[in-house]
């Protein structure tokens, strides 16, 4: 099997998955509770909602989110071609699908904090998935693509978290203010859970360190931390002498080693720390 045939269909698994869990979190806890969370999937509780007089239990969530969806991606076809709809398409039926089928297990039982607090996790891990997938599940993220194609001043994230905010405000409306701060928090938790999914969660720390001893010190972190360390030639500008700093990334725990080292070694040492988010390669995640 191919790496690129292996790639599509751990993308197919990731947006299965993850349209699962999307799913789930509009189903069986942001529309119980009514909480409106942006997006198409906000919209379609809010006509769910709307339409409970005309239509026995309100048009369903599966439904709105296909017929929403349909007129956008025909557009997207036309102005970006077939292949940018592709992975769109399969991860938008697929999240209709599991609206319709997934049976709804009201998890927070009421409780507005819980239903955030829930929702935003279980939604914010469904679309980090879809994400890493290389996917949307459509609704205002492609309309965001389609703005911005016409408007290219405006970047897609600013034209999204507007609509997106226009919906909110929308279920503000009709369900009132206190729905929309608890949506607000179930927004934040979707963003940094999906985030974390997608810019990675194994944390790590980098030091950059300026040594009169490079040489020494080099060796001392490369054998007790069995670490690797790059020396990147620098200048001082103050005193316009050439030097050697090192550059070394490790685990968050061993950073307090790598001071202590680097202090034995050269108590003048100015060492610089940084937080980074994902290490691919020997001694961190694996290619």
């Amino acid at each position: 099997m191919t790496v690129t045939r292996k790639m599509k269909l751990r993308d197919i698994l990731l947006i299965t998955i993850g349209t699962a869990l999307m799913a789930f979190a509009v189903a069986s806890v942001f529309d119980p509770a009514s909480l409106i969370t942006g997006g198409f999937s906000g919209l379609a509780i809010i006509i769910r909602q709307l339409t409970e007089k005309l239509v026995p239990g309100g048009v369903p969530l599966s439904v709105t989110n296909l017929i929403l969806n349909v007129p956008f991606m025909l557009l997207a076809v036309k102005l970006k071609g077939l292949r940018y709809l592709l992975r769109t398409g399969f991860a938008t039926v697929m999240l209709s699908f599991w609206l319709s089928v997934l049976p709804v297990i009201p998890i927070a039982e009421g409780d507005l904090l819980l239903s955030a607090l829930y929702g935003g996790l279980i939604m914010g891990a469904g679309i980090g998935l879809v994400f890493v997938a290389q996917a949307t599940t459509g609704g205002t993220d492609l309309i965001a693509a389609l703005i911005q194609h016409f408007l290219r001043h405006y970047s897609t994230a600013s034209i999204m978290w507007i609509l997106d905010t226009l919906i909110v405000l929308f279920g503000a409306y009709l369900f009132g203010v206190q729905m929309a701060l608890y949506a607000i928090i179930a927004i934040y938790l979707t963003s940094r859970i999906a985030d974390g999914l997608i810019d990675g969660l194994k944390f790590s720390k980098a030091a950059f360190i300026i040594t009169e001893r490079p040489d020494e010190l080099a060796r001392i972190l490369m054998a007790d931390l069995d670490r690797g360390v790059t020396g990147i030639s620098a200048t001082g500008m103050y005193s316009g002498d050439a030097k050697n700093m090192l550059f070394c990334v490790v685990a968050k725990k061993e950073i307090v080693y790598l001071k202590e080292l680097t202090k034995e070694c050269d108590p003048n040492a100015f060492v610089i720390v940084t937080d980074v988010r994902e290490v691919l390669g020997e001694g961190f995640i694996e290619r």
